[in-house]
């Protein structure tokens, strides 16, 4: 009498089980739309990011002799804005037409020496010219980019259904209020862009942790009795 093993058909039944396992799951429904399920809850509220030009007009009268203090301290105001979100060149335009030409040249003079003061480099200025062909005076302009960053559109928590527990994926919602508060907290919306190079590491301080690492000391920083921790016993 042969004996028929009865092994292949367990492994043929428990391959079939798998098989419409995996059908279930690939076709279970859902309540979040497909759109919904692409990327991450961040990605699907990203900031937008605009440029935009950054302008100051400093009139030129034909009777000054010397731009006025007002003028200087809207100069200076405006370089260290430009020193904070600028980017590219800060440039200084002299007007072609103007009824103080003296003045017009006095005037880019100072307004550089007034960037330079303020820690702007030669090399970031830019000198240009404008109102060519214009009839009418014109100002001296200094301008520079900037960025804006543009918060995503939040749908209302009114819309949302927070009982309906029939999908278990992340709600449209999900990310987009974080995202909204970074859009008003970020410092340059130019750094969404990821445009702006590292700086030097400090490593004057990563040197002193790792040489007291080598020796076996304490690497933790050592407090006087003013920076304690501990709960004062003054009510005790």
């Amino acid at each position: 009498m042969t004996n028929v093993s009865k092994q292949p058909l367990t492994f043929l039944a428990f391959g079939a089980g798998l098989l419409a396992l995996g059908a279930c799951a690939s076709y279970a429904p859902t309540a979040v739309s497909e759109s919904d399920l692409q990327g991450t809850a961040l990605s699907r509220n990203e900031i937008g990011v605009t440029k935009r030009a950054e302008f100051l007009e400093i009139a030129l009268p034909a009777e000054a002799s010397e731009l006025s203090d007002t003028d200087r301290d809207r100069i200076r105001s405006f370089v260290r804005a430009y020193t904070q979100t600028g980017h590219g060149p800060l440039v200084l335009s002299l007007p072609q037409t103007s009824n103080n030409a003296q003045l017009a040249v006095t005037a880019i003079a100072e307004a550089r020496a007034i960037a330079w003061e303020s820690g702007v480099e030669y090399d970031e200025l830019a000198g240009e010219v404008h109102g060519a062909g214009d009839t009418a005076p014109q100002p001296m302009i200094l301008a520079y980019q900037a960025y804006d960053a543009i918060a995503p559109e939040c749908a209302s928590k009114a819309s949302i259904d927070f009982s309906d527990v029939a999908s278990n994926n992340t709600l449209p919602t999900l990310g987009c209020s974080v995202r909204t508060n970074l859009a008003a907290m970020v410092a340059d919306p130019a750094d969404l862009l990821g445009s702006r190079e590292l700086g030097p590491a400090y490593s004057a301080r990563r040197d002193v942790i790792l040489e007291k690492f080598r020796l076996g000391e304490s690497t933790a920083s050592v407090r006087s009795g003013q920076e304690s921790g501990a709960i004062s016993n003054a009510v005790d």
